[in-house]
Parts: structure tokens; C-alpha cells; sequence
């Protein structure tokens, strides 16, 4: 069953700042990603493993970004499916008085 609720500005700011942190840890691992292939060729070609150092405390890094985008938002999962759920409800409450 699918019910309008009116928008309210200060849920269409969150979910856009929610959206924003996500599209930028996705933009922070395409660069890890892009950076360390290269730092790993430039290693092999020098016949040094010197680019396991950059790659594990970016890493550290990326895993932390991760965390604190994904764990302390809500995640994607059945978290925010709930908060959905009563996100509609109170708004459907509002609307009723």
C-alpha cells in the first residue's frame, strides 16, 4: 500500500546528506582504488612490495570513512527499513490532526 505524505524540508535535507556522504565514500574508494593500482605497478616494476604500506593504512582509513557513513547513518539495511516505516506512520499522524 503506497500512501502520499506531504514533503517535509527538514527529512528531504537529511536523506540529501545522507545521500551526499554516500556518493562520497563510493568517490573515496574509486581513488583508492585508482591510486594504489598504480602504486602497486610502480612497485613491481621497482621489485619492491613497498606499496602493501599506503594501501593498508589508506585502508584503515577507507574502512573508518565506511563506518562512520554506513554504521552511525543507518545503514541500508533493515534499520532504515524501520525507520521508513515509522517515518511514514508519524507523518500519516501528522496529516490526520
Amino acid at each position: 500500500m503506497h500512501t502520499t505524505t506531504r514533503r517535509d524540508p527538514d527529512l528531504e535535507q537529511l536523506a540529501r546528506k545522507r545521500a551526499g556522504a554516500k556518493l562520497g565514500w563510493y568517490v573515496h574508494l574509486c581513488i583508492y582504488i585508482a591510486v594504489n593500482l598504480l602504486l602497486a605497478t610502480l612497485s613491481y616494476l621497482s621489485g619492491r612490495h613497498w606499496a602493501v604500506f599506503p594501501a593498508v593504512g589508506w585502508g584503515i582509513g577507507l574502512a573508518v570513512h565506511g563506518a562512520v557513513v554506513f554504521l552511525a547513518t543507518g545503514g541500508t539495511g533493515l534499520h532504515e527499513r524501520l525507520v521508513q516505516q515509522e517515518r511514514k506512520r508519524l507523518s500519516m499522524q501528522r496529516d490526520l490532526w
